[in-house]
């Protein structure tokens, strides 16, 4: 079978490469792989900024396939479903935080960019009724991150004043639709004006475009203040950020694309009760729960493009660039 693999090689960090389709051990199932997505997980991957990752695995975490085999005939239920793919492993017990043998699938456990996958059974979800192949693929990484992040960590109600930084990229995709799900006033940031545009077609309320050197003064006028942040940049914007929080208000972190921010005002900070929240991916009850509210909802994840495993690389370049708006899907078969 093809797979799309870190490799040894400097100059060819990923390919795709021919790989024998995995053996079953005991609890799991081959699922055969009808479509992927990709996560910036897969990019700091292959540019080497990933910790604990090994040549020659599969990349993926995020996958929709069709139950082949199963190891255990007590799972033979599972046999024929289509099914959506739980990509954490060992969360552990503490719902609060992930145990010190945590890891995400797609290296260094083989991933869902190949032809067939196998996985335990208990990593299986249903696919949702209303989704495609596709669509269902790029549930995973992104949408349990930006659940966690909107509903666990935020004071978040109905009316709420959300901002959402960075739109386009996954994670920030699903915060504005979950979150508009909420009944939340959400407003996005971006380099591009375009993607301020289509993120108000989703709902957002309107948006600023971070290249402006006045964007959080635009920000304080178009909002009157925000109670909740979702951000995944970091850096200079980050403590601006601060400046046009309301009382008791919470930045909620997911990454830091932007690197460390400056100086942050720790005297308004405490003054106004502030809360500045790290969040990453999110337990097994929370990726229910967001498969629970993408079913019931009926959401539509947002798809930048479709297409090969073999374009698997070009799909890389593209999120390197940070051109997408919504998730990019592969195809492995």
């Amino acid at each position: 079978m093809k797979a799309l693999q870190l490799t040894d090689q400097p100059d060819q960090r990923v390919q795709i490469r021919e790989v024998p389709v995995p053996e079953l051990s005991a609890g799991q199932a081959l699922v055969k792989i009808m479509a992927a997505s990709l996560n910036h997980r897969d990019e700091w991957i292959r540019v080497g900024k990933y910790p604990h990752t090994r040549p020659f695995a599969t990349l993926g975490s995020d996958g929709c396939g069709r139950v082949e085999q199963v190891a255990d005939a007590a799972d033979a239920a599972w046999l024929g479903k289509l099914v959506v793919i739980n990509p954490n492993i060992d969360w552990g017990d503490n719902p609060a935080h992930q145990s010190a043998d945590y890891r995400i699938l797609g290296n260094p456990t083989d991933g869902t960019l190949a032809e067939y996958l196998a996985v335990p059974v208990d990593r299986l979800h249903e696919k949702p009724a209303h989704l495609s192949a596709e669509q269902a693929a790029a549930l995973g990484v992104a949408s349990l991150t930006a659940y966690r992040a909107v509903f666990r960590h935020s004071n978040l109600r109905p009316g709420s004043h959300v901002l959402v930084t960075g739109i386009g990229g996954g994670v920030a995709q699903f915060a504005l639709q979950f979150a508009v799900a909420a009944g939340a006033s959400v407003w996005v940031s971006s380099g591009q004006d375009d993607k301020i545009a289509r993120a108000m077609a989703m709902g957002a309320r309107g948006g600023v475009n971070y290249h402006q050197s006045d964007w959080d003064k635009q920000l304080q006028a178009l909002t009157g203040g925000l109670d909740l942040v979702i951000d995944g940049a970091g850096g200079e914007g980050f403590a601006r950020l601060v400046k046009i929080m309301r009382p008791a208000g919470r930045i909620v972190f997911y990454g830091a694309t932007m690197g460390l921010a400056p100086a942050i005002d720790f005297y308004r900070t405490f003054f106004y009760q502030l809360q500045l929240i790290g969040s990453t991916m999110g337990n097994d009850a929370e990726f229910v729960q967001m498969l629970q509210l993408v079913g019931s909802t009926k959401l539509l994840p947002i798809i930048d493009s479709v297409r090969p495993l073999a374009e698997a690389v070009e799909a890389l370049d593209q999120m390197r660039s940070s051109q997408q708006f919504g998730k990019l899907i592969l195809l492995p078969g």
